[in-house]
């Protein structure tokens, strides 16, 4: 597998330094060099969406607040984190329900009724209709963009790269990166509810790939999932690069970066 150069660090890996004592060494030195400019710039980067491009404000606090606010029900932070915990696991064994407006509408009050479930029992709970309990849900749930993303993503375009979202996300993606200003920065969205496949799985991959109008050996693909985004780009045989914004190291063999401003 190539190695892309998306980040200065990445000349400082292990073996930067080796090779320079003979015209052998040298020439092999050459080369390498020549593969990473040449790799430097892909013709297209895919981008996971949440831990990449969205941070999701931390929702247990927005719901005790909305719950408070609409209703008058008190609750713990305890209580509700511990529902928000089981409604965002339910969502993620279900999120592929999630194909379109009228299957995501029934997936958003199953995962509001998986949300009172999880509450503590009241008359005042019990009074809250399926409709203004998923609304309260909704309204817990507020993404936004990284600080970096925008630079990162407009930088991409001056440069000429074609970027796609593909993410294990339902059909609601697209909106969420339209209110985040991320949407018109973008060629293409892929999300796992639409596609019928989520990552990682190769074909949703593959789907992006042929979004972005490039060949795997093009592309490159930025997530912060090993399983997801690593294992799965290398299915499809595209570089993965990881990123970890806790500045922590990633895997050895696996390019990692800090931030999306070290995409280059």
């Amino acid at each position: 597998m190539t190695t892309v150069a998306v980040a200065p660090r990445a000349a400082r890996g292990p073996g930067a330094g080796k090779a320079h004592g003979s015209v052998a060494g040298r020439g092999h030195h050459a080369r390498a060099v020549q593969s990473a400019i040449h790799l430097l710039r892909p013709g297209a980067i895919l981008l996971d969406a949440l831990g990449t491009l969205l941070a999701l404000e931390p929702p247990a606090p927005r719901l005790r607040q909305v719950l408070a606010d609409r209703f008058g029900l008190t609750l713990s932070s305890g209580q509700a984190r511990d529902a928000i915990d089981a409604e965002i696991a339910y969502y993620r064994a279900h999120l592929g329900e999630g194909a379109d407006a009228a299957s995501l509408a029934d997936l958003r009050a199953r995962c509001a009724e998986v949300l009172r479930g999880a509450l503590p029992a009241s008359d005042a709970m019990t009074a809250v209709s399926p409709q203004a309990l998923t609304g309260a849900l909704l309204a817990s749930l507020h993404f936004t963009a990284f600080p970096d993303a925008v630079p990162a993503l407009a930088g991409a375009r001056a440069r000429g790269q074609r970027l796609v979202v593909l993410s294990n996300w339902d059909a609601s993606l697209s909106g969420v990166l339209e209110a985040a200003g991320l949407a018109p920065l973008l060629d293409g969205i892929v999300c796992s509810a639409v596609a019928g496949a989520r990552k990682p799985s190769p074909a949703i991959f593959e789907q992006a790939l042929g979004v972005a109008g490039v060949a795997a050996r093009h592309a490159i693909h930025v997530g912060d999932s090993i399983e997801e985004d690593v294992q799965g780009a290398r299915g499809a045989c595209i570089e993965p690069v990881l990123i970890r914004r806790d500045r922590s190291s990633g895997p050895p063999g696996v390019q990692t970066i800090a931030t999306l401003a070290e995409l280059r």
